[in-house]
This record gives C-alpha cells, sequence and structure tokens, in this order.
C-alpha cells in the first residue's frame, strides 16, 4: 500500500492552505515581534513550549483540541526509523598551526593535541560538531556570517600552561568574557593571584582553575573562587577545595531526610531509662581548690650525694 500524506484530488486542494495559514497563526502569535534570544538554543527551546502549549488551543469552532486529534491520529501513524537520519553535511578538515578548523568560510577551534591532524565536522543548522575518530572532541553553535571565528578558552589550556604569558591578549579569553564563561569573579581571583606570586606563576594558576572546569559545574568553581578569593587562598588546590565544598552543599540540599523510625524499632539505653526517673541533681560540681593548699608544703629536693 502506497503512504498518502494529503487527499488526492479535488477533495484534499484545500490541506496546503490549511497547513500553511495555521503556520502563520503561529507565526503571528508567537513570533511578532521577533524574540530576543541569546543563541539559536534558546529560541528552538521557547518555540517548543509554545508548541505544546498548542496543543489544548482549537481551531475554530472544532469540537477537540489539537492535542486530542493528534493522540487519535497518533496510533496510525508509521513508527519511526531505528536509526537516526543524520541531516548535518559532513566535512574533513585539517586542524591549522593556531589549533582551528575552517568550514564555510568561518574559523572554529579545536582542542591543540589535534593540531595537523584531519578531523570528521558534522555541519546542523544550528551547530557544528567535530569528531576525532569515534569520539566528540568540540562542539560550537553555527556562525551565520561569513568570516567569523569562534573559539573555546578550554581548547587552548593545555598550550597556555606551557605559554602563559598569551593568556593576557588571547581572543579565546574575551570570547568566554563574552560569553559568560570567564566572570569578574575569575579576573579578581586572577588579579590578586599575580599580585602574590608575580605575573608568571599567577597567570600559570588561573590556568590551572581553568582546567578544572573539566570536571567541576562552572557555577561551583565561581563559588569556590569566590570562597578562595575572601579567604586570600590564590592556589588552584584551594579553589578546587571550595568548589568541591560548594558541590557537596548542594548535593546534600538535594537529598531527602530520612523518615522517622517508627517507635517500636527505636533502641533506648537503659542507663538512660534509669536515669530519666531520678531527680535533678542540685549538687555543685567537684573541685580540686583544696588540694592546691598541699602544693605549699612540698619538701624541697635535696641533691643526692
Amino acid at each position: 500500500m502506497e503512504a498518502l500524506y494529503c487527499h488526492p484530488g479535488i477533495g484534499g486542494a484545500h490541506e496546503k492552505g490549511g497547513v500553511e495559514g495555521q503556520i502563520g497563526w503561529f507565526r503571528r502569535n508567537h513570533l511578532v515581534p521577533v524574540p530576543e534570544v541569546a543563541t539559536l538554543a534558546e529560541l528552538n527551546a521557547m518555540i517548543e513550549r509554545w508548541d505544546e502549549q498548542d496543543e489544548a488551543r482549537r481551531i475554530r469552532s472544532r469540537p477537540r483540541t489539537i492535542g486530542e486529534y493528534f493522540a487519535a491520529e497518533q496510533p496510525l501513524l508509521e513508527p519511526l526509523p531505528d536509526e537516526p537520519f543524520e541531516t548535518g553535511r559532513l566535512f574533513t578538515p585539517r586542524v591549522d598551526r593556531y589549533s582551528q578548523i575552517s568550514v564555510r568560510t568561518n574559523r572554529y577551534s579545536v582542542p591543540v593535541r589535534l593540531i595537523n591532524r584531519i578531523v570528521r565536522v558534522i555541519l546542523h543548522a544550528s551547530e557544528l560538531v567535530v569528531y576525532d575518530g569515534r569520539e566528540e572532541a568540540a562542539r560550537h553553535e553555527r556562525l551565520i556570517a561569513k568570516g567569523g571565528t569562534r573559539l573555546d578558552l578550554d581548547h587552548y589550556l593545555e598550550a597556555l600552561v606551557r605559554k602563559p604569558g598569551a593568556l593576557p591578549g588571547a581572543t579565546a579569553l574575551d570570547q568566554a568574557r563574552s560569553a559568560g564563561r570567564s566572570t569578574p569573579v575569575h579576573d579578581a581571583w586572577w588579579a590578586a593571584a599575580r599580585k602574590a606570586h608575580g605575573d608568571r606563576d599567577g597567570t600559570r594558576a588561573l590556568i590551572d582553575v581553568l582546567l578544572l572546569s573539566r570536571n567541576l559545574p562552572h557555577e561551583h568553581l565561581v563559588a569556590g573562587l569566590a570562597a578562595a578569593l575572601r579567604a586570600g587562598a590564590l592556589t588552584a588546590d584551594a579553589v578546587a577545595l571550595e568548589a568541591r565544598k560548594a558541590v557537596e552543599a548542594d548535593i546534600a540540599d538535594l537529598v531527602e531526610p530520612e523518615p522517622p523510625v517508627a517507635d517500636w524499632a527505636t533502641v533506648t539505653s537503659l542507663t538512660a531509662r534509669r536515669l530519666a526517673h531520678l531527680p535533678p541533681d542540685t549538687r555543685p560540681l567537684p573541685s580540686v581548690a583544696h588540694y592546691d593548699q598541699l602544693l605549699r608544703h612540698r619538701q624541697p629536693n635535696h641533691p643526692t650525694s
């Protein structure tokens, strides 16, 4: 049986116009005026939320909502394929000496360990994913304009450990600040570390802190930096300790308290039970002050002959 996605002939002539009309309704009601978002991912999340809310809407005078009609139609649909269909475009660029690749006139960073190697790139509508073999090596939001550059500071940390003097003027650092990955707390801790240890060692300490972000959530690392700065602890180890404290505090807040144990399962100390029936002891605490008078009568030590 051949699948048909609309009624053939004159009977289905109105369906295309109806679909386009509903798309126009959605655009006028949700995308006018144009939403202001920071990323395409944020816009897609908003559209998905509006789409879910739209399931409760009725089209004109129809007796059922959009969600109810879809629930009735869903069992009649063909099952989805077992394997996902890749819609991205494949590229195989070579990583240059700046640890960057060129895709569609734009440049993206990859980890420095991939310099001079050929990588596999999948370019999607809103993002770009770089693979080293089967492992994902980098992921960037796609640049729409031509001639742009998107750099991830984390990709250069291994090189900056050897050349910390290149960090202050790095383009990757400026982009990290613009994206909120490098915060004013980072800069304040960095300035204090350079004042205490010198420019080279203080910058290297910040790079060690940035390497911690590979294993610690960003918000906890910022909390660790703030706590270490208040305490005057200007080493990466101190920041790691404070960040892990923040992680443990969040975990403790998420853990539900244990339910109270039933009375029949409690174990009572017999000594505590006996003492509970005794009257309160109002006697003063014992003192050894009277024994201090013996110190005045101590015999001096005589040297032995």
